[in-house]
């Protein structure tokens, strides 16, 4: 986004800005290019003092702009934790155990955000309002079940209308220590944030640049380039990956087996944001390994029984699933009689969390690199 805003913006104008970006996630910049933006690196999904420096640099640039600047937010999915600044009260260890707990309990991206927003100095609409009275205008791709750009990055440039009360109950709901100073300045709204009424807005546009509805209706289009029928069911699921895995199995089933709405041969795409809960650790086993792509392709390839005529792609659209190296996984017709060929047990890969050790064992992991971009989860199933 960064190399092509500098592209797109005049050499006689003056452009100067920061940006971050996970670690080894930075594009090579384009041949010629000059480069005007800084460009930093942090971790995700869990932030680090890179982060943190990095959001203390962004706001004091934004603190800085004057009533005739124009500032631009480029603004995408990682953003919660690639722009850290914990709330008064709260350490950088206290928001990456926050953090770790909220990943760990299953909670949907909009609870997540919430708290995310009202422990910290920057995001909900903090950054917008420390850049007033500059004009800002946020361009932004959308990670997130119905495209919300409050809930993308948690709105760090957009106002948010949930409150201090929604963040402490979702906090409690599951069971997430926080300092008592903290959770005091919750009950009393001391760390509440912008909301939409506020004049820090008045001059502020938003521009939705790419969607996860784009990237399943281009894949639509390639599908029936082939001669497939393609279906998008959604690009909003959520739910838990292994549960939302059990019903993409009973569509795909259907369909090869002539019953339903779908008309094989076909392709079942749809995309949003599913969750997994972590299990506790197997004693004697290794932590498990992989994210919710991996644990939905470990869920289909069970619930799909072998099915013939069925394959399956899942992966996340930046390339990462969760913190490993691959985007997703494959399911093909026979990985239920692969792994039994191996002695692989895909239940007990299942009660630890563990697919990607089990897909790696069959050569069925997905891996892409970086991409460079984020429109979140990817399915499709393929049937013929």
């Amino acid at each position: 986004m960064a190399h092509a805003l500098e592209q797109c913006w005049p050499e006689n104008a003056p452009l100067d800005g920061l940006v971050v970006t996970r670690y080894h996630h930075t594009p090579p910049r384009p041949a010629g290019l000059r480069q005007r933006i800084e460009i930093c690196e942090a971790a995700h999904p869990v932030p680090d003092q890179a982060g943190v420096d990095a959001a203390e640099r962004m706001l004091a640039l934004a603190r800085a702009a004057e009533a005739d600047d124009l500032v631009i937010c480029l603004i995408s999915g990682g953003g919660s934790s690639l722009l850290t600044l914990p709330a008064e009260g709260l350490t950088l260890q206290d928001k990456q155990r926050i953090n770790q707990d909220l990943l760990a309990c299953g909670a949907p991206i909009g609870e997540m955000n919430t708290v995310r927003k009202h422990l910290s100095r920057i995001k909900g609409g903090r950054l917008a309002a420390a850049c007033h009275p500059a004009s800002v205008c946020t361009l932004t791709i959308s990670d997130v079940p119905g495209d919300d750009p409050a809930v993308i990055a948690s709105g760090p440039t957009v106002a948010d209308d949930s409150t201090c009360e929604q963040a402490l109950a979702i906090l409690d709901r599951y069971g997430i220590a926080i300092p008592a100073s903290v959770r005091q300045a919750l009950k009393d709204a001391a760390l509440e944030t912008p909301k939409s009424s506020s004049s820090v807005f008045a001059s502020h546009q938003v521009k939705m640049l790419a969607t996860p509805m784009q990237s399943l209706q281009a894949a639509a289009e390639a599908a029936r380039a082939a001669g497939l029928n393609a279906y998008v069911l959604s690009d909003e699921i959520e739910g838990e990956s292994r549960e939302i895995a059990k019903m993409h199995a009973a569509l795909a089933r259907a369909t090869a087996h002539g019953h339903g709405p779908f008309q094989a041969p076909c392709v079942i795409l749809s995309g949003g944001e599913t969750t997994v809960t972590l299990r506790p650790p197997v004693a004697g086993f290794p932590k498990g390994k992989g994210g919710r792509a991996g644990e939905f392709c470990l869920g289909l390839a069970a619930a799909l029984q072998a099915q013939p005529r069925v394959w399956a792609l899942a992966a996340d659209t930046d390339g990462i699933d969760g913190v490993e190296d691959n985007a997703g996984a494959i399911v093909t017709p026979d990985t239920l009689a692969r792994c039994a060929q191996q002695g692989i047990k895909p239940a007990d890969h299942a009660d630890r969390n563990d697919s990607y050790r089990l897909f790696e064992a069959l050569n069925d992991l997905v891996v892409t690199g970086p991409t460079h971009t984020n429109v979140n989860d990817f399915r499709a199933l393929l049937v013929l």
